[in-house]
C-alpha cells in the first residue's frame, strides 16, 4: 500500500495525537493514505472515534514495538 505522508505523534498525549492526525489529513488530497505512529494507549480508541466522526477511513490498527501505527485514507 502506498503511504503519502508520515506523522510521527511519538511522546505525545491525548489529545494532541488526533489533533496532529487531524491538521495532516487537512492538507492531503481526497483518496491519499496518512501513517500515524503513537505511543499513546489512548490513541487507538481515539483513532477509531475520529475515523467514525470524520468520515475518513481507518484502513488499519496495529501495535508495532511499542508504538502504535495508524493508516487513514482520507475521505
Amino acid at each position: 500500500m502506498q503511504i503519502d505522508k508520515d506523522l510521527d505523534a511519538r511522546g505525545l498525549n491525548c489529545p494532541l495525537p488526533i489533533i496532529k492526525t487531524k491538521k495532516a489529513l487537512n492538507d492531503m488530497a481526497s483518496g491519499q493514505v496518512l501513517k500515524v505512529v503513537s505511543t499513546d494507549s489512548g490513541s487507538i480508541k481515539d483513532m477509531e472515534a475520529f475515523a467514525k466522526q470524520t468520515g475518513n477511513e481507518l484502513l488499519s490498527s496495529t501495535e508495532e514495538s511499542g508504538a502504535y501505527v495508524f493508516l487513514l485514507k482520507k475521505k
